[in-house]
């Protein structure tokens, strides 16, 4: 199967169904970012600390697999020389609303997030990288590609998906109940059973991996980086939420 196009028109199709993560930003959010008052989320509740952010005003900034018409056009209106990469040309099409209609300068990538290559050495300052890499096979080259294009002292914040959601069947989730059957590392591709995979790519609903913290937190260490900052966040509605936070944020910087 090919990963890509799956989750490509996985999420082309999200953004048809109006999924909140689709969803433009309002000429207000814009009119208050160029004011300074903003906030943006790499998990679905919490804000990023605003400590936790270089100097954005005329700094380099990566969107990666952040299209939406949310992050990157908030990050220009900032000050910021913004590049939006995703997969989706559906959601980029989001961000491309937004800088026409506020006058904004982003330039779109579609891409996929795992291959960076288009993008020179050191050429960023920051990488914002939302909850997403639950959409790839592997984390590992994520973190490399992120470390490759930041310049020394650049910062990498990143948000992703605590493994142990993973572990459960969804089907008894959706009814309700907490089953576990699944370990971690998970695939979609290759844990479902067939018909349930075949259901999933037939219905564009995402096809998904639970990736270990050994990936997610000790491959950003391995690709180079000092993990600064860390916080969870709950999904705001999920079975779980009551008992444990299934995200996860990290600060990483790219020591000089």
């Amino acid at each position: 199967m090919d990963l890509l196009k799956l989750n490509r028109e996985a999420w082309n199709s999200e953004v048809r169904k109006g999924n909140e993560w689709t969803r433009p930003v309002s000429p207000e959010v814009i009119a208050d970012a160029k004011m300074g008052k903003w906030s943006l989320l790499l998990t679905p509740t919490k804000p990023v600390p605003a400590e936790w952010y270089p100097e954005l005003r005329g700094a380099r900034v990566l969107c990666l697999a952040s299209g939406g018409g949310q992050q990157g056009p908030i990050l220009a209106a900032v000050g910021a020389d913004v590049v939006v990469l995703d997969n989706s040309p559906a959601q980029l099409d989001q961000d491309r609303i937004v800088t026409e209609r506020e006058g904004l300068s982003i330039r779109l990538e579609q891409g996929d997030m795992r291959d960076l290559s288009r993008f020179k050495d050191e050429s960023f300052d920051l990488v914002f990288h939302p909850v997403s890499n639950c959409f790839v096979d592997s984390v590992l080259p994520v973190w490399k590609e992120s470390y490759r294009v930041l310049r020394p002292g650049g910062t990498l914040l990143a948000g992703f998906v605590n493994p142990l959601v993973y572990i459960f069947d969804m089907n008894d989730w959706d009814r309700g109940s907490l089953v576990v059957r699944y370990k971690i590392p998970y695939s979609d591709l290759h844990d479902l059973p067939a018909d349930e995979l075949r259901r999933r790519v037939d219905e564009r609903n995402t096809i998904e991996f639970g990736h270990t913290l050994q990936d997610q937190i000790g491959g950003q260490i391995a690709a180079g980086f000092a993990i600064v900052g860390f916080y969870e966040d709950i999904s705001g509605g999920d079975l779980l939420d009551p008992y444990i936070s299934t995200f996860i944020a990290t600060r990483a910087v790219k020591l000089a």
